[in-house]
């Protein structure tokens, strides 16, 4: 693959001119200790040496955490760095209650995560705003990762039924600073991140990070490989005024072997039983190009100490191109010949998007009662051109047939009686160097999405006295969307002509109400309700909530969650550690489901009922620890009649919740110098989907993973980490989706050398 092999040439130049970088700059610097942020940065500094976060960098969360009637999970940047998470999925492995899934031929290799039961795939933000498209998000520009459990509209907007995650950036910030990770592993991982701060003075500071990454995919020979470069520049003026700005720029480019999973049975249960790292990837077809920007530009001014005004405007720009192989057994040929169809998916996508928001935050009081509110507005459009790669050819006249260009090269069918038709393969050897021949046609912006959105809401956290708060949020927000087909072409079997289009438009009101009791200052107890709205078309064709007829488009209405919550936080050992506990049910009363063969409705029904326990900080000076459990009993109560699968779940267990789940990290030092930590998750059984005729429901099994860390400081300034994951060497399988599931990594080791002046 040439294309991979120039970018480890990126990556490889990348990696060299950082060393450059480093050498020429930071290891010029005498060593000093980090400045203080001023505390009027642009972003409160974090303490990057403790598990423990005790406010939010989220302004919508207008008292600090304790006080907050919602179940908030903080990944810290010690944590992040500890457990050497560079991506989102990893990060999120710390957390219970949250798992992953995977796309079929929309979204197979991206972010989808489900909190307490729903997806979130349209509910992930940076620094407050929306960053939803179809990506695989790094951490090397993340401060720390804020998970927010149970319906979260009011804060957030559109979607979040189960929940949102909130990305915090890394900011320039007042101080020099020089840091970065220079790591080798198992599985030909390089990594490299260089972060450089600059305080020039005035109240003006800059700062770089860059990031350069390979890695094949531990335990698969001859398998998946990862290749990404990401540049994250920012620059803060107004520092220790009462007016300040920060102008920021994200970029992320990766290019992809992807990984293929393993196939379902069509019977049900687990899937197929095969050779740890077995491949069923196409090497010589399959690709996967993704390009992400971002650029932000955020003003802020204090009027005084207690009422301040920001506004932050942001341009996010796009793009996948890819194909890829999916063990499709759709036909039974594992059943009949013991081989497999190697179905393409494919896309090409490009989106552009514009949000602008404005809030008005601060204290007042009236009479003795306090107050510390947030209230603004927001906006957004978003726009998505949609395409797909055509293997027979394509002519706009006679139009395209999406669901069988994924299924085949020529219109021979499925069928692999004879390896010698090329897409096919066996399922116990596969042969990922099959020559390719076929000409892949791209049929670019087959179809156009764009979405807008006005939203209004206004939060307060109500003082009564020192012992009874109370918080309450509402939020409007104004939905329009629409989708327009360019070609003629034949969609998940309806029929579509050019210039065929469909609206959707529509507004909605999302409101919270948490009242809480102190008994003393460092503990609360709580009791909180919240709702969340899902409108048709907000995941922009990436989902299941994309428009695809007039029947969602004109009277469908945005499906309703609401989670009810009883709560209890302490900080304890001075503050250094805290503990949560929650029970809560999360109800989502109108679904979308499909009644017909062109119908759909809002009469699909469904219940989320757990509890979740959570101990994080720094138990003694030497002794940390971040550890939660996460129960989850759900059920489908009312399915569609029109979908088999879905039918037979009613009832059932919802697709994609682990019942029990469970994370631990702990780290010990041993002596001033020497630090050993360790770890382990544990998900639970979780069904991928239900078939009919009585069939067993395909899913994912149930599964421990162990993980170890050594680190050991040098000086004051540098340090050697040492982390070993899946120590067992298990197979595991980390998401799923109808026809496959994927194999988590094989045991891998990682060697990396921290710098920090």
């Amino acid at each position: 693959m040439s294309f991979i092999k120039a970018h480890k040439k990126l990556v490889s130049s990348t990696i060299a001119s950082s060393l450059s970088l480093v050498a020429g700059v930071t290891f010029a610097q005498e060593a000093t200790t980090l400045g203080t942020i001023d505390a009027h940065a642009a972003l409160e500094k974090v303490d990057t040496a403790s598990y423990t976060t005790t406010q939010s960098a989220n302004h919508k969360y207008v008292a600090p955490l304790i006080n907050t009637p919602k179940s908030i999970d903080v990944i810290s940047q010690k944590l992040l760095q500890d457990t050497s998470a560079n991506s989102l999925t990893q990060a999120l492995q710390n957390t219970p209650g949250v798992t992953l899934a995977a796309g079929e031929g929309g979204t197979p290799f991206t972010d989808i995560p489900y909190i307490r039961g729903y997806s979130a795939q349209s509910s992930i933000y940076v620094d407050g705003v929306k960053n939803a498209t179809s990506q695989n998000r790094d951490m090397f520009d993340i401060e720390q990762v804020e998970i927010t459990k149970g319906s979260s509209s009011a804060i957030s907007g559109g979607g979040g039924a189960g929940g949102s995650i909130n990305l915090i950036t890394k900011q320039a910030h007042a101080g020099d600073s020089y840091e970065g990770t220079i790591a080798g592993g198992t599985a030909n991982y390089k990594h490299i991140s260089l972060d450089a701060n600059k305080d020039f003075g005035d109240g003006m500071a800059g700062r770089v990070i860059i990031m350069g990454h390979q890695n094949d995919k531990a335990g698969e020979k001859n398998g998946a490989e990862y290749n990404r470069v990401g540049i994250a520049p920012s620059l803060t003026f107004g520092l220790g005024t009462p007016t300040r700005g920060t102008l920021s720029y994200y970029y992320l480019q990766s290019d992809d072997l992807p990984d293929a999973g393993i196939p379902f049975p069509t019977t049900g249960g687990a899937p197929y039983s095969v050779a740890k790292g077995t491949y069923y990837g196409w090497r010589n077809r399959d690709f996967d190009r993704r390009q992400n920007q971002v650029g932000t530009l955020k003003l802020e001014h204090d009027f005084n100490d207690t009422l301040n005004i920001s506004n932050t405007l942001t341009y996010n720009r796009s793009t996948t191109n890819y194909i890829a192989t999916n063990p499709d057994d759709s036909s039974g040929n594992i059943a009949k010949y013991g081989t497999i169809f190697r179905r393409a998916v494919s896309r090409i996508s490009n989106t552009n998007a514009y949000n602008d928001q404005m809030a008005l935050s601060g204290q007042f009081n009236t009479g003795s009662i306090k107050h510390n509110f947030s209230t603004g507005a927001d906006w957004s459009y978003q726009s998505t051109d949609m395409g797909i790669y055509s293997f027979n050819g394509f002519n706009s006249t006679t139009g395209l047939d999406i669901q069988d260009q994924s299924h085949n090269a020529n219109g021979n069918g499925e069928s692999c009686q004879n390896l010698s038709y090329g897409y096919c393969t066996t399922l116990y050897s596969p042969t990922p160097y099959d020559t390719y021949s076929d000409t892949a046609t791209a049929v670019k912006n087959y179809s156009t999405t764009r979405s807008r959105t006005v939203g209004l809401y206004a939060l307060d956290s109500i003082e009564f006295s020192p012992q009874w708060l109370l918080n309450l949020g509402l939020r409007w927000d104004k939905f329009n969307t629409d989708v327009k087909y360019n070609y003629a072409l034949k969609l998940r079997g309806t029929q579509y002509s050019a210039g065929q289009r469909y609206r959707s438009d529509t507004d909605f009101f999302s409101y919270q109400a948490g009242l809480i009791y102190k008994p003393t200052e460092n503990g609360s107890i709580y009791t909180s309700f919240a709702t969340s709205a899902n409108p048709v078309g907000v995941d922009q064709g990436d989902g299941s909530d994309s428009i695809t007829n007039n029947s969602q488009a004109n009277s469908l209405k945005p499906e309703e969650a609401r989670t009810y919550e009883i709560g209890t936080k302490w900080n304890i050992l001075n503050n250094h550690a805290n503990v949560t506990a929650a029970v809560f049910r999360t109800e989502k009363q109108n679904t979308r489901i499909q009644i017909d063969t062109s119908g759909y409705a809002n009469i699909g029904k469904s219940r989320v009922n757990g509890f979740e326990l959570g101990l994080t900080g720094d138990l003694t000076d030497r002794w940390n620890i971040a550890t939660g459990y996460s129960y989850l009993n759900s059920k489908l109560t009312k399915a569609s009649p029109f979908d088999a699968r879905s039918l037979a779940g009613q009832g059932q267990a919802l697709p994609f919740v682990s019942k029990n789940s469970a994370t631990l990290w702990t780290t010990y030092k041993i002596t001033p110098k020497f630090i050993v930590g360790a770890g382990t998750q544990y998900n639970d059984k979780s069904v991928v989907s239900y078939l009919a005729n009585n069939n067993a429901p395909k899913y994912v099994p149930a599964y421990t993973v162990y993980n170890a860390m050594l680190k050991y400081k040098v000086t004051n300034n540098i340090n050697v980490q040492l982390n070993i994951n899946n120590l067992t060497d298990k197979l595991y399988f980390t998401n799923a989706h109808y026809h496959y599931a994927m194999q988590a990594d094989g045991r891998n080791a990682v060697l990396a050398i921290n710098f920090k002046y």
